[in-house]
């Protein structure tokens, strides 16, 4: 049941416990039950939430993907399949759409949201052939000059035997480079998990955007404590100690637009959420519009060489 469906069974309880004597105990304990649901305390002020929540909450399978933002966002979005190299590696997705009437090519992770969809999409961890086909996609858009999307969403790129002998730490390099070398403005959205180099090979943007609960960070707050702590049960702990959050990343000037999210999370409403993404999207578009080539790719790597400075 979704959180529309539960407000629905809300009214419809209302009325029919209002008829008994326990009624309205029986009414508080179900709204503050569905207030923890949306993450809001009994008397409408905002429940505390840490780190480790919005690592929870970027995690949720029911959170919109980048195939929803591509059907609510763009239109006649052509999907291209393959890096011409090896073969399809569908936790990527990547082709060719219209954004207001304007040509882009959009590139995003791609998770499930059941087992067999995750099992299809390697649960977001994309292959070396994955991001050849970014790389492949990339230079296809600076030949045509169509600006880039980018939707980050991913664990972090999948560590094992096969991709490895594939070459997955040259791909990623080489999708670093290829994307800070870009004549074209990139665009990057992370909308959920932004985890390690599989998450930085395809977020060499012009502008990174982050929503509210989302993360992006070096590797997992699991991975983190196991390393730290050698215990992965201080996951929490480890997720605060990490600025992992879009609030702290937008302090240390590596995101450029922090969006904030429906009550509850973007799960609540995705469409009103893929409204905002598309709003940001455009505005960032229309304050590249006017450099160069050689332009827009100082712009990126200046951007990029103020990330973690300090100032004095």
């Amino acid at each position: 049941m979704n959180l529309k469906e539960i407000k629905q069974q809300m009214v419809v309880l209302k009325q029919q416990l209002g008829t008994l004597a326990d009624g309205d105990e029986k009414i508080k304990q179900l709204e503050q039950a569905l207030n923890d649901v949306l993450g809001i305390k009994g008397r409408g002020e905002e429940k505390e939430v840490t780190p480790y929540d919005k690592v929870t909450l970027a995690r949720r399978s029911d959170r919109p993907s980048t195939k929803f933002y591509l059907s609510h966002i763009f239109d006649d979005f052509f999907m291209t399949s393959g890096d011409r190299l090896y073969g399809e590696d569908k936790a990527i997705i990547g082709g060719i759409a219209t954004l207001e009437g304007r040509p882009v090519t959009v590139i995003g992770h791609v998770k499930g949201q059941n087992f067999e969809e995750n099992m299809a999409t390697n649960f977001g961890m994309p292959h070396p052939e994955g991001y050849r086909k970014a790389i492949r996609l990339a230079k296809q858009a600076e030949k045509f000059n169509r600006p880039i999307v980018t939707f980050i969403d991913t664990p972090g790129a999948y560590p094992g035997i096969g991709a490895e002998e594939r070459g997955q730490s040259e791909a990623i390099a080489r999708c670093l480079m290829t994307f800070m070398d870009l004549t074209v403005p990139v665009i990057a959205v992370v909308i959920g998990e932004g985890g390690s180099g599989g998450a930085l090979a395809i977020s060499g943007g012009n502008a990174i955007i982050m929503l509210e609960n989302s993360v992006y960070s070096v590797l997992s707050p699991e991975g983190f404590a196991s390393i730290l702590y050698k215990d992965a049960s201080r996951a929490k702990e480890a997720a605060t100690l990490m600025k992992l959050t879009a609030a702290d990343l937008e302090g240390f000037g590596i995101v450029d637009e922090l969006l904030e999210e429906p009550t509850g999370g973007a799960h609540v409403d995705g469409v009103e959420m893929a409204k905002r993404v598309k709003g940001a999207i455009l505005t960032h578009l229309d304050g590249l519009s006017g450099l160069d080539g050689s332009a827009i790719r100082q712009h990126r790597y200046e951007k990029f060489m103020k990330m973690g400075a300090i100032s004095s």
